[in-house]
């Protein structure tokens, strides 16, 4: 059975609405008027119950529609494996179905294009507590990818010349954020040596202290990426986000961008975070031990203290292009514009630049030892 859903529509004139992070508004792309959040929030409260009615008089008039005339005995209507990852919504300005995974919680109807949000995904404990509104653009994306193109010898000029993108997409990717202290301790043997001269004898005296470390150091949000599809390597470093423009959350965010309830739970989420809150600790505890020649640590204890764990939706925009038959895949922080991606190497031209840089440094070796002298009385010098 379908879910409804809500298309966020302008009431001038019906054309989609997204939010605008400059202004703070959800704004039409067509006629370029502009809403306050509750606003909206409190037109479509009502608008989701019309969703509903829509779905309902599909539904009855699937029902009612007689016996077919093609046999269609053979067809199945379980999904099996397949269907228990799959969900369908009735979009209510056009009546098509949209299919799309469990974990879509915004997306756009592929008929009608109007952005499409999934109230169901957001409901009780899968609703987020924050969330980061986008602050940079598409076209800020793409700007970025071209200068993460600059500057690189390797990369194939082809690449560079023919390369297109395939998608680009701004997603609000699910994060828990991990708050708690750890309790520490260390022991560390620490020296300082000076060498001076004595008479005919070089002479270096070494200082020898134990340093003792204890104290509490407090994290707050750290943040774990909780969706399976995107890359962790990737998360982690488009990192940081900037949380003091963290908004509770609203629904009013959603036009315009796609969004994934969470997929991977606190639990098998909690190995990292207490991976990164021991790391965070221990840099905090040998930050503080002050400049010394030598520094050995001889004990440490890290004691976590697990706190509260929330739930936001961070932006991210994704790029994806092809080449030579492989997907590339790029990632760009929706607020700050922090990006990373691989890009491909041309071997040739990689071992060419080496193979030249190789000879001219044989070259030069040969001629300082064959020509003692020589190189300098080339150079005119």
């Amino acid at each position: 059975m379908a879910t409804q859903v809500t298309n966020y529509q302008c009431p001038n004139c019906t054309g989609p609405l997204h939010f605008e992070a400059s202004s703070g508004k959800v704004e039409c792309e067509f006629c370029g008027s502009a809403y306050e959040l509750d606003y909206i929030e409190k037109l479509y409260a009502a608008k989701d119950e019309k969703a509903a009615e829509a779905h309902a008089k599909v539904e009855e008039k699937r029902k009612s529609g007689g016996a077919d005339e093609w046999d269609m005995s053979g067809l199945s209507g379980s999904w099996g494996e397949d269907g228990a990852g799959m969900r369908a919504y009735s979009c209510p300005s056009c009546c098509a179905e949209i299919i799309c995974d469990e974990n879509t919680a915004a997306t756009s109807c592929p008929y009608c294009g109007n952005p499409t949000v999934v109230p169901g995904q957001f409901d009780g404990t899968l609703k987020p507590d924050y969330v980061i509104p986008f602050k940079l653009k598409k076209d800020a994306a793409v700007a970025a990818l071209k200068k993460h193109y600059s500057g690189r010898p390797f990369l194939p000029k082809a690449f560079k010349d023919k390369n297109h993108i395939e998608e680009i997409k701004g997603i609000y990717v699910p994060f828990w954020l991990f708050n708690g202290e750890a309790d520490c301790e260390a022991v560390y043997d620490c020296s300082n040596s000076r060498t001076y001269r004595s008479g005919d004898y070089d002479v270096t005296e070494t200082d020898h202290y134990e340093v003792l470390r204890e104290g509490f150091v407090t994290f707050s949000r750290i943040p774990v990426d909780a969706s399976t599809k995107m890359a962790d390597d990737y998360m982690d470093s488009i990192e940081p986000f900037d949380y003091s423009e963290l908004k509770e959350f609203s629904m009013a965010y959603m036009p315009g961008y796609l969004a994934d309830k969470y997929d991977v739970s606190v639990d098998a989420c909690s190995a990292r975070a207490d991976e990164r809150a021991y790391n965070t600790a221990a840099d905090c505890l040998r930050s503080s031990v002050g400049a010394y020649g030598s520094v050995l640590e001889r004990h440490k204890e890290i004691r976590l203290n697990r706190g509260k764990v929330q739930y936001a939706l961070l932006p991210v925009w994704l790029l994806t292009t092809k080449w030579n038959g492989q997907n590339y895949m790029f990632a760009m922080n929706g607020q700050t514009g922090k990006f990373v991606g691989k890009l491909p190497v041309d071997k040739k031209r990689k071992w060419g630049i080496f193979a030249a840089v190789y000879a001219a440094v044989a070259l030069v070796t040969a001629i300082g030892v064959l020509f003692p002298g020589g190189l300098l009385r080339l150079l005119g010098m």
